[in-house]
C-alpha cells in the first residue's frame, strides 16, 4: 500500500485551498450565511500550532467498548492515548481489510487522491478552505462490510492552540458503520474541523458528533455527507460546549432511494453562542429526509437554527420533513429559527415547522398537582425536552455521556441524578 506523506495531488489541493482562503477571507456577519455569528474574537488571537501531541489523560474514553479509538491532541494524533489495534480485520478475499482505521498522515495515496476534498467545498466555504490548507491530521476510516460496535474519534484542545482536524469516512457498498466524534478540552483554544462522509450504494452509516468544548473555546465544524443509491445515513449533532460554536451539516442525496435522518440538540447557558446550519440537497428521485433540531437556551445564551432543504427539478417523489423546536428558560435567552424549503418540482411531499416557547404551564400544573416540587418539575420538563434527541442514540455509552453532559451544563435546571430522570 502506498502511503501518502504528501502526494503531489494533496499538495496541489492544499495550495489551492490556501489561495482560496486568501481570496475569501474570514467570514463576517456581512455575509448572509454568517449574519448571526462573528468570528472576530477568533481572528484577534495569535494561535499556536502543535507539532506533537501533549500527552495526558484526555478525561473521556470508550477504549474498552469501542472497536477502535483514535485520540488527537491539538490536531495531532497521539499513538500513546489511542487504541487502533482492533480497528483492522481481514476481508473475505483477504486482499484488503474489511475495516481499516488509520490517520490522515498514514492513509493510502489512492484513497486520499480519490476522496480528499472531493465533497466539502473549499471554493465557496472559507472555513473549509482554511481547514483544507492547514489540516494537520485526522482519521481515515474505510469499511466494506457490516460492523457491529462503533469507532470513537476524540479531539482534545488545550489553551492557546488552534487545530484543523480532517476526517474521511468511507462506507463501501452494502456496508454498515457507526462513528462517534467527540470534541473536548480546557482553556481557550480554536478548533476548525471538517468531516467528509461517503455512503456507497446500500450503505448504512450512523454518525454522532458531540461538541463539548471548554466554555472558553471556539469551535467551527463542517460535516459533509455524500449519499449514493439506497444508502441510509443517520447524523446526530450535539452542541453543548464552547463560547462560540458554528456547526454546518451538509448532505447531498445523489443516489435514487437514499434516506437521511438528521438530528440536532444545542443547549447553552451564560453567554454561549451556538449556531447550527444544515443543508439537505435532494438531487435524485425517491429520496427521504427527516430532520429534527432542538434548542435549550438559558440566561443570556443565543442559539441559531438555519436549515435549508433543496429539492432539485429531477428529484420527483421526494419526501422531506424539517422541524426545529426551541425552549427558552430565561427572558434574556435568544433563539433565531429559519427553516427553509426550496422546491423545484411539484411531485413531492415536504413540510417544515418551527416553535419557540417556554415551559408548558399545563404540564407544570400536572406535575405540581401530584406532589412534585416546582424546581424538580421544571427540571423534569427540561430534561424530557432535551433528552428526546439523546434517547434516539443507539450507542449506549455515548447516550449516557450526553445525558451526564446535559446535567453538568445546566446543573440548576435539571433534576439530580438520583431523581426520576436517570
Amino acid at each position: 500500500m502506498k502511503v501518502a506523506v504528501e502526494t503531489d495531488v494533496l499538495q496541489r489541493i492544499r495550495e489551492q485551498a490556501a489561495q482560496r482562503f486568501e481570496q475569501l477571507g474570514w467570514p463576517t456577519p456581512r455575509l448572509e450565511e454568517w449574519r448571526y455569528t462573528n468570528l472576530a474574537p477568533v481572528t484577534r488571537v495569535e494561535w499556536k500550532r502543535a507539532d506533537a501531541p501533549v500527552i495526558g489523560d484526555p478525561g473521556l474514553t470508550y477504549r474498552t467498548r469501542a472497536l477502535a479509538e483514535l485520540v488527537f491532541v491539538n490536531g495531532v494524533f497521539s499513538s500513546e492515548l489511542s487504541d487502533v489495534a482492533t480497528g483492522f480485520s481481514p476481508s473475505r478475499d483477504r486482499l484488503k481489510p474489511v475495516l481499516q482505521v488509520t490517520t490522515l498522515r498514514n492513509a493510502s495515496a489512492e484513497t486520499l487522491e480519490q476522496h480528499f476534498a472531493r465533497y466539502a467545498d473549499y471554493e465557496t466555504h472559507a472555513m473549509v478552505a482554511l481547514n483544507t490548507a492547514n489540516a494537520q491530521d485526522g482519521a481515515v476510516i474505510e469499511v466494506d462490510d457490516a460492523r457491529e460496535g462503533f469507532i470513537h474519534l476524540l479531539f482534545v484542545g488545550t489553551d492557546g492552540f488552534a487545530s484543523h482536524p480532517r476526517n474521511l469516512i468511507i462506507a463501501g457498498r452494502a456496508s454498515q458503520l457507526t462513528v462517534v466524534e467527540t470534541y473536548i478540552g480546557s482553556g481557550t483554544y480554536f478548533t476548525n474541523a471538517v468531516t467528509e462522509i461517503v455512503a456507497g450504494d446500500g450503505a448504512v452509516v450512523d454518525h454522532i458528533k458531540l461538541q463539548c468544548e471548554s466554555i472558553g473555546a471556539f469551535h467551527v465544524g463542517t460535516v459533509q455527507v455524500h449519499q449514493e443509491r439506497a444508502s441510509s445515513v443517520t447524523q446526530r449533532c450535539i452542541s453543548i460546549g464552547a463560547a462560540i460554536a458554528r456547526t454546518d451539516v451538509n448532505v447531498a442525496l445523489t443516489g435514487e432511494g437514499a434516506s437521511l435522518t438528521l438530528d440536532g440538540l444545542f443547549a447553552g447557558t451564560g453567554t454561549q453562542h451556538l449556531d447550527n446550519h444544515t443543508v439537505v440537497d435532494h438531487v435524485k428521485p425517491h429520496c427521504e429526509s427527516i430532520e429534527l433540531y432542538k434548542g435549550v437556551l438559558d440566561e443570556a445564551a443565543r442559539g441559531i437554527f438555519d436549515g435549508r432543504v433543496i429539492v432539485r427539478e429531477g428529484a420527483q417523489k421526494t419526501v422531506s420533513r424539517q422541524e426545529n423546536h426551541n425552549l427558552l428558560l430565561s427572558a434574556t435567552a435568544v433563539v433565531d429559527s429559519k427553516p427553509t424549503l426550496e422546491i423545484l418540482n411539484d411531485d413531492v411531499k415536504c413540510n417544515h415547522g418551527s416553535t419557540i416557547g417556554q415551559l408548558d404551564e399545563g404540564a407544570m400544573f400536572y406535575l405540581r398537582s401530584r406532589g412534585i416540587g416546582e424546581d424538580e418539575a421544571r427540571g423534569l420538563l427540561i430534561y424530557a425536552f432535551a433528552s428526546e434527541i439523546a434517547d434516539r442514540i443507539k450507542v449506549e455509552p455515548v447516550r449516557e455521556q450526553i445525558r451526564r453532559t446535559l446535567f453538568q451544563s445546566m446543573p440548576d435546571r435539571l433534576p439530580e441524578r438520583r431523581g426520576g430522570a436517570q
